[in-house]
């Protein structure tokens, strides 16, 4: 459905007698915040005003993408709804037009605010006239203040909640992998479990493998060298830092003695203020059984790293 008025005409002018605009403070970080408004695992949760559910049957999550869902009423009725998406800004800003009746453009805006997320939803109506037809007809501002209630309890579950902090995220592709994981330390302290040989040793292999010896020059530059220790052989890993971003990132490419797949590896710490989301995003010059084995083996490194990270305090990084 084509919006029945200019979008951009509607952001130029004042707007204040036709729009409804509800600001709330959520104790979580932004990028969780953001995170339950646009996957729609997490929207089943808590969009809708008290006594509501919500079934999507189609997102996509793009610019002039669209959302379609049916929201269950507590009276019985469906309400069919379709949201085009107009601008996404992760993780500051979404746009989107509300393309079924009554129409409206949503603008959602996430702000950080020391660990926490400021969220300001703002409802722009073609007129003052349907503005207020939509508050009478569906208690549209009271609506609103219960669908954020609702997001503000799901995002604190999810903040606490082990399958956040604990559980890692896999996909796989033909010569891919990216596993992402929320640990609960701040972010230097988990970038400096990666930056010390002596850290290493201590967590980075997976189940059933040592690092007996670990030699690297932790440098853009720099080499490194180590040896996981099997319980029926050894692998040795060669490679070379290509960039160290201090606490946000580190790429390396390293390969394994006799085996010809280089891998591009790179290691990103997503700041969530008591927490850190970690993503490992590897790239395999060639496709080979192996490719396949490191999403266990990564998954089973990562366990040993929050274990690592549960079990030892704040180290001091090198300068």
């Amino acid at each position: 459905m084509s919006s029945a008025w200019p979008i951009s005409g509607s952001l130029a002018a004042d707007t204040s007698r036709r729009e409804i605009l509800v600001t709330r403070v959520f104790d979580a970080p932004r990028e969780l915040v953001i995170k339950a408004w646009t996957d729609p695992k997490h929207l089943a949760h808590w969009w809708g005003p008290n006594g509501f559910s919500i079934t999507t049957s189609e997102m996509d999550f793009k610019p002039g993408g669209v959302w379609r869902f049916v929201m269950d009423g507590p009276d019985g009725r469906d309400y069919q709804n379709e949201q085009v998406y107009v601008e996404i800004a992760e993780p500051e800003r979404l746009v989107y037009r509300h393309a079924s009746d009554p129409q409206f453009l949503m603008t959602v805006t996430f702000a950080e605010d020391a660990g926490r997320t400021k969220l300001t939803a703002r409802m722009v109506f073609e007129s003052a006239g349907l503005r207020d037809k939509t508050v009478k007809a569906f208690g549209a501002v009271d609506g609103l203040r219960q669908t954020l209630g609702r997001l503000g309890e799901y995002v604190t579950q999810m903040k606490g909640s082990s399958a956040m902090t604990l559980k890692a995220e896999v996909t796989l592709g033909d010569r891919e992998l990216t596993i992402s994981r929320v640990f609960d330390a701040s972010r230097p302290r988990v970038f400096n479990a990666w930056s010390e040989p002596e850290h290493l040793k201590r967590w980075f292999a997976p189940n059933n493998f040592t690092i007996p010896v670990c030699e690297m020059d932790f440098r853009d530059g720099g080499k490194f060298r180590f040896c996981m220790h099997g319980l029926a052989n050894d692998h040795w890993v060669n490679g070379v830092y290509r960039e160290i971003v201090r606490p946000e990132r580190i790429v390396w490419t390293g390969t394994m003695e006799h085996d010809d797949n280089t891998i591009l590896t790179m290691v990103t710490f997503g700041d969530l203020g008591s927490t850190t989301r970690l993503t490992v995003h590897q790239t395999y010059s060639i496709e080979t059984d192996s490719t396949h084995g490191a999403r266990q083996g990564w998954t089973e490194t990562l366990e040993h790293l929050g274990e690592f990270l549960a079990a030892f305090g704040e180290q001091k990084p090198n300068p």
